[in-house]
């Protein structure tokens, strides 16, 4: 079936409607990583709907599994994109949202609440490696930068959702208003066109011609749409003598372990940055620091302060991102964050010997640190890992960074309190911090630009980097 555009030739509006649809089953996510707070405080109480209240353990098993099942998860999602597409793939995904709604509504028990996690975990890992990949691939050079953030503004604007409705309605009406979500995407992006580069690789040039056509607004006929279809060619054939087996060919090309290298070591620092142990030991804090203050908040309302913050940093990553560019918007924030955590560390270790600071620092540091987390580390990190790899590639990397992403997630729940309560919660947070500070001085040195930029050029810029082992003054031709 034929597409036109219905605005001005040359419009980009078609990209913005697809990469919004593209992103709502990450908003189903957020929705259902969301549902923990106000749900588990539900769950574990007298009024619990299931009767008898969950323990900390079967609390621990539902938040802990998804990440487990995502580690997997994230590689299932990846065959599944490169060999039936990206549509359908982002479709099973709506599908694993609303069985998670689904079996919710059928059963309290114990192993329906866990199972529900699970299908959780599968979604997490589609919504971060297919959806980024998705909105990379329909988007121009000039906006694929702001449409590729809208995966963490979605993400974090589907947690705030679901803190606000979970402190106000009731435990089945919030299942049923999350179920509609996954059904609704399911059945209007079945209007929406597959990527060209997937129907490139199957053979498909007419159709892709019909697609790029849609999606920039020109005539299939237009120029430019006949040059974008030569070049996914060309990239197509570039990897056509790659080896089978990814990831043996990736370690044996000294520029795509590069790229690997760059995509690895952002993706890592971003999960051990902090962010994730931070939200999780809020109430502490924020405890902690209304004890002589007027500053009383009830969990509920720290989870919609705290995600509110999100919602307001990946807002402005999505408004700057064309205009300042990746590269400077990771330095800053890693940086930002990093000075951050040795601040709240040092307030942590000033208590420990009595010395008296300001109550309202580790409040201020640990908004600091979670707007830093959701305007530069967690969006641009994305974008970046989107940009560096050709389509034959691109699953299989977001795949592998992703799962070790969420291995380290998982480990920084499972050990984050023996250890902050054996050796002092401020040895944690400096060690967040010297992460941040480490991170943003290899994006100084070692990460290139990639706004606006082709594959071929980028890959210069890194083997410039690996042959003459560029010192600072070079590193002003990335543009920060």
């Amino acid at each position: 079936m034929r597409m036109y555009g219905i605005f001005r030739e040359g419009s980009q509006i078609n990209q913005v409607i697809c990469a919004l649809f593209i992103n709502l089953p990450v908003f189903a996510y957020g929705a259902s990583i969301g549902w923990m707070s106000p749900m588990t405080l539900l769950l574990q109480s007298d009024k619990s709907p299931r009767g008898t209240p969950l323990t900390d353990l079967e609390v621990s098993w539902m938040a802990a599994v998804a990440y487990l099942v995502c580690i997997p998860g994230d590689f299932i999602m990846a065959f599944l994109g490169d060999h039936i597409g990206r549509k359908r793939t982002l479709m099973l995904i709506s599908f694993a949202n609303a069985l998670t709604w689904i079996v919710l509504l059928s059963s309290t028990e114990v192993w329906a609440l866990i199972l529900a996690r699970v299908l959780v975990g599968f979604s997490m890992a589609g919504c971060f490696v297919t959806c980024p990949i998705y909105t990379k691939e329909i988007s121009d050079d000039n906006i694929r930068g702001a449409l590729g953030s809208l995966v963490v503004l979605f993400h974090t604007t589907g947690n705030l959702f679901l803190y606000i409705i979970g402190d106000i309605l009731s435990y089945n009406t919030i299942l049923w208003i999350c179920l509609m979500i996954p059904t609704f995407h399911l059945i209007v992006f079945m209007m929406m066109p597959e990527t060209p580069s997937y129907l490139i690789k199957r053979g498909k040039t007419e159709e892709a011609g019909r697609v790029l056509a849609w999606l920039r607004g020109r005539k299939e006929t237009h120029s430019s749409i006949t040059n974008e279809i030569q070049l996914l060619q060309k990239e197509q054939r570039n990897d056509e003598g790659s080896n089978k087996f990814l990831i043996k060919a990736i370690f044996k090309d000294t520029t795509l372990f590069h790229a690997f290298r760059i995509a690895m070591v952002l993706s890592l620092a971003r999960e051990v940055c902090g962010a994730n142990p931070v939200l999780n030991f809020a109430g502490g804090i924020f405890s902690i620091a209304s004890k002589e203050n007027s500053l009383v908040l009830t969990p509920n309302q720290q989870a919609m302060l705290l995600g509110a913050i999100q919602v307001a940093g990946s807002a402005l990553a999505s408004c700057i991102i064309e205009r300042t560019g990746r590269k400077f918007v990771l330095f800053t924030t890693s940086l930002i964050s990093g000075l951050s955590m040795f601040a709240l560390a040092s307030w942590f270790l000033a208590t420990d010997y009595s010395l008296v600071l300001p109550n309202w620092l580790p409040i201020v540091t640990l908004c600091l640190c979670i707007f830093c987390d959701s305007a530069g580390l967690a969006p641009m990190t994305l974008v970046i890992l989107g940009e560096i790899f050709s389509f034959k590639y691109r699953g299989t990397v977001m795949a592998a960074t992703m799962s070790a992403a969420s291995f380290a997630d998982f480990l920084q729940l499972l050990f984050f309190k023996p250890i902050a309560n054996a050796i002092g919660i401020y040895a944690s947070f400096y060690f967040f911090g010297f992460i941040c500070v480490a991170n943003a001085v290899y994006v100084l040195f070692w990460v290139p630009e990639t706004k606006a930029r082709c594959l071929d050029d980028i890959y210069s810029d890194l083997n410039k980097v690996k042959s003459k082992r560029k010192d600072n003054s070079s590193c002003a031709e990335y543009r920060l």
